[in-house]
């Protein structure tokens, strides 16, 4: 493709307006917007001077002029949605967490690997610059043999148990809209988990409310994350090596400053980020370049890696006991 990727959005809730306003401050091409009410897509459209608004989300995959789909969708229909704009010739964006579990996330990726399209999860902080500094010196040796990665994301978020952080029917609790981010984290710096501890605390919803969890990682190195929905921590991350550590400020997940340490904890490197606004527009880019590229996967968070960050969070979930209505 020569030509501007055009992108239609799914859904107009929070997040998809936060990342249409970072679609457009990078100037990336959106051409549609679909929601469940013509009057929410009309509004929606008329906020961002979006040319076509579509009343319904099949109206909105059906369009010609588009040729990415971001599902911004609860949890529940990520799957459902992407199938459709996969099945109809769209590559996807698919919000995190990717799918509600491990089947969803395996189907997904059998379908775009057959229509041979790209399907990209919507982990954004995998694509902010403070993240590649980061891979770039694990990789490099410099902290030596990783040991551990201490991580959490904790917010007071509403507890209104109509909200959709706190209904079962809609995905709700912290692991799927929090804890994906520090497991996720963990998975990026230390791969797979091989052994898996995790324990929670419950709303009266049977959302969960808080998740902690230890995963032993290949030579015996060791992530702990934490989260939660209704407690504000100071959500850091740190990554520590035999030879040194890094420090990453708060909030991690966002656009950071980190810091180097030796092991005698002076600083050796500062990284500031310098972004323009919340940084998403970075996960469209590299969707875009795979467009452009012909390929379907890239390095920094290829989609088989996301159907098994869901089966680690399918582990996780099976551990503190939690089932989402219409599983298993």
């Amino acid at each position: 493709m020569t030509r501007d990727v055009r992108w239609g959005i799914l859904a107009t809730g929070f997040i998809a307006r936060l990342f249409t306003q970072d679609l457009l401050r990078s100037g990336h091409t959106v051409a549609a917007v679909g929601s469940r009410t013509r009057e929410s897509a009309d509004r929606f459209a008329a906020q961002f001077g979006i040319a076509r608004a579509h009343g319904s989300y099949g109206a909105l995959i059906a369009d010609p002029g588009v040729d990415v789909v971001y599902v911004a969708t609860p949890h529940p229909l990520h799957a459902s949605n992407a199938i459709a704009a996969l099945e109809a010739g769209k590559h996807v964006l698919v919000e995190k967490p990717f799918t509600l579990n491990a089947t969803e996330a395996e189907r997904v990726v059998t379908v775009a690997a057959r229509m041979g399209l790209v399907a990209l999860e919507a982990m954004w902080t995998r694509f902010l610059p403070h993240m590649v500094r980061i891979r770039e010196i694990v990789a490099s040796g410099r902290l030596g043999q990783i040991r551990s990665v201490i991580v959490d994301h904790t917010q007071d978020l509403p507890d209104d148990p109509a909200h959709r952080l706190n209904a079962l029917d809609l995905g709700g609790g912290a692991l799927l809209d929090l804890g994906i981010y520090p497991i996720s984290f963990a998975w990026d710096i230390l791969g797979a988990p091989l052994a898996i501890q995790a324990t929670a605390r419950f709303k009266a919803t049977g959302a969960d409310a808080e998740v902690a969890t230890i995963f032993r990682h290949a030579g015996d190195a060791l992530s702990l994350t934490l989260s939660a929905s209704d407690t504000a921590g100071p959500n850091i991350a740190t990554v520590i090596g035999t030879e040194g550590r890094i420090e990453v400020d708060t909030i991690w997940y966002y656009p950071a400053r980190f810091v180097v340490r030796n092991s005698g904890g002076e600083s050796v490197e500062e990284f500031k980020s310098s972004v323009s606004g919340r940084g998403m527009q970075y996960q469209a880019a590299e969707l875009e370049r795979l467009i452009q590229s012909g390929l379907l996967a890239g390095e920094i968070l290829p989609p088989s890696e996301s159907v098994a960050i869901m089966r680690t969070l399918d582990a996780v979930r099976a551990q503190i006991g939690l089932r989402y209505p219409g599983e298993p």
